[in-house]
Order: structure tokens, then sequence, then C-alpha cells
């Protein structure tokens, strides 16, 4: 529907980003050993994502794509630090 389309380029490359993201994300939680914890995170991550999908301030998008990725780096550090 045309209400869902961005209607400024730095949406459009928010959105991009977010989805990004997102991808990023779950592809590092299938690293994740145990079949729990992969669920666990796959829900949150779901949630979290969801729950800001109606964010149109670029500011705090900017900051939650942060977090996302810090987030995202911390994950990825604990995985290989237990497959170490």
């Amino acid at each position: 529907a045309a209400g869902r389309l961005p209607s400024l380029p730095w949406q459009f490359l928010r959105r991009q980003q977010v989805l990004q993201l997102y991808r990023k994300i779950l592809r590092a939680i299938r690293e994740v050993p145990a079949e729990q914890d992969r669920r666990y995170l796959k829900d949150w991550a779901r949630e979290e994502f969801k729950r800001n999908k109606d964010a149109t301030e670029e500011d705090a998008i900017r900051m939650m794509i942060t977090q996302g990725n810090m987030q995202l780096q911390e994950l990825q550090r604990t995985l290989k630090l237990a497959k170490s």
C-alpha cells in the first residue's frame, strides 16, 4: 500500500539498514548452540523490531540501529568466546 512507502530518501535508507541489521541478528542467532536459547533470542529480536516498527523520528531510529548493532556485536563476541 502507498501508505507504507517511505516518503523521504533517509527513511528508505534507514529501512534498508534496519532490515540488514535484522537479518544479521537472525544469522548470528543461528550460531547459538542451544535450541532453547536460539528460540528465546529469535522471539526477543522479533518482538523488539515489531515493537519499534512504527518509529518515525530519525534520531530515535538512528539510536535504535546503533543499539541493535552493539547487541549484535556482543552476541557475536559471546559466540566467538564459546567456540574457543
